[in-house]
């Protein structure tokens, strides 16, 4: 249906009631309507509970992709839009939608850094099973992830890359936003959710964009065709705002690399910058690595920078400059159990999701926003599918520094580990969107 006139202004108010059932009815709501309703929700005239109403009924009735446009436009005009025209250099950022054993951003960034490309990423913490980049970060002594936009730019001009939470002046709809559709059921919108990402990484004022979509059991999107329209949701809107965006699908039934947590996750991505680490993270790294690259238009070789040792070099100073200390060790748990084949065989399937809640379960990750989370919990995998065992070989190590918490993670992993006699092939990029 066309764009109507339900909550346009009548004398200075703003029918909030109409708007709701406007979108409840399935009508299309015009820019001037998304605008001012927008503005009316941040300045208290458009309440709470309407604003979750309205939320329900885009997850029933979705929005046009003029609507989609409007409401991304209007989150983003919430706050401050960062320039880094001033650089003088390319820009790129990188997304994920989030997955198990995810460290990928740790090494990305700065890999991507190291041939002269601005890399401003804009992180969040993790929820449930899936691990957050800040969280991980948290691991390193003294190193900060709350940094003003100024700051940001500074350390881009100076360092060349920043990992950082989204400032107070950045999208601060998104904020208000996510938190109403985390406690009312209405997160899985495709639409809400590609406005979300694309409105802070249109903020934070990057040129180009790689998204990382997940797709399988430890991924957010389970279902490859969700997976898909999502992704072609993202680069669209990127597109129409000038962002050069592209898309990569990659498997999350398996985790990525071996280590899932948040201390044992920043040490793995260490071991990758000086270029050793899980065969299966360094391939997905370079891919990502490359198209990121291409999309900022500088050529390079990601593998070569991996290992002669100028992302590692790149990767010290952005911790540095963010206050951080490599020089003191990273906190280390406690191996509470080994969990080993009943058999010998091939190993079949590792389910992430499984091995995930595991890590959750040992206090890698939390149930609400603001709880805090254990340094040292998580799951180191020691095998991955593909890999011959034999009866007793180790396939998970269990690590963590609360022994109550061991049992609640090894039921997690009851049904995760398949062993049979051949496992079938798998790949790691299931398509690309406009790469």
């Amino acid at each position: 249906m066309p764009a109507v006139a339900y909550g346009m202004p009548h004398g200075g108010s703003f029918d909030a009631v109409g708007v709701v059932r406007a979108k409840r009815d399935g009508r299309e709501l015009s820019k001037p309507i998304i605008d001012r309703l927008m503005k009316e929700y941040l300045a208290g005239g458009f309440a709470e509970e309407q604003m979750a109403a309205l939320l329900m009924a885009v997850v029933w009735r979705g929005m046009s992709t003029e609507e989609l446009l409007a409401w991304t436009q209007a989150m983003i005009a919430s706050g401050r839009r960062i320039d880094l025209d001033v650089l003088g250099c390319p820009t790129v950022d990188k997304h994920s939608t989030g997955g198990v054993g995810d460290k990928l951003s740790l090494v990305l960034v700065p890999l991507v850094a190291a041939f002269g490309v601005a890399v401003p990423q804009i992180s969040g913490r993790g929820l449930g099973h899936t691990g957050g980049t800040l969280d991980k970060l948290d691991a390193i002594a003294g190193w900060r992830s709350d940094l003003s936009s100024d700051e940001v730019i500074r350390l881009l001009d100076e360092v060349g890359c920043v990992i950082s939470a989204a400032g107070s002046d950045l999208v601060p709809a998104d904020r208000r936003l996510y938190a109403l559709r985390d406690i009312t059921a209405t997160v899985e919108s495709i639409s809400l959710i590609a406005s979300s990402i694309m409105s802070k990484k249109i903020a934070e004022g990057t040129k180009a964009l790689l998204l990382d979509v997940k797709v399988g059991s430890g991924a957010f999107m389970r279902c490859i065709a969700d997976a898909r329209a999502l992704a072609q949701t993202m680069v669209d809107i990127g597109e129409a705002y000038g962002v050069h965006t592209a898309a990569m699908l990659t498997s999350m039934d398996t985790p990525v690399g071996a280590a899932v947590g948040n201390a044992i996750e920043v040490q793995e991505a260490i071991d990758v910058l000086h270029g050793r680490g899980p065969d299966d993270l360094r391939r997905l790294v370079v891919e990502e690595a490359q198209a990121m690259l291409k999309l900022a238009g500088v050529q390079g070789d990601p593998a070569a920078a991996l290992d002669d040792g100028r992302a590692l070099q790149r990767f010290e100073s952005m911790v540095a400059a963010q206050g951080g200390d490599l020089s003191k060790p990273l906190p280390a748990g406690h191996l509470l159990a080994t969990v080993t084949a009943d058999r010998s065989g091939v190993l079949v399937h590792l389910d992430a999701r499984g091995v995930g809640m595991a890590a959750w379960r040992l206090g890698a990750g939390r149930s609400v926003p603001g709880e805090s989370v254990s340094m040292t919990a998580g799951v180191i995998c020691r095998a991955k599918p593909g890999d011959e065992l034999h009866s007793g070989q180790p396939i998970a190590e269990l690590w963590g520094d609360d022994p109550s918490r061991l049992e609640a993670a090894r039921s997690e992993l009851d049904g995760a580990i398949e062993i049979g006699d051949s496992a079938p092939a798998t790949q790691m990029v299931l398509e690309r969107i406009g790469c």
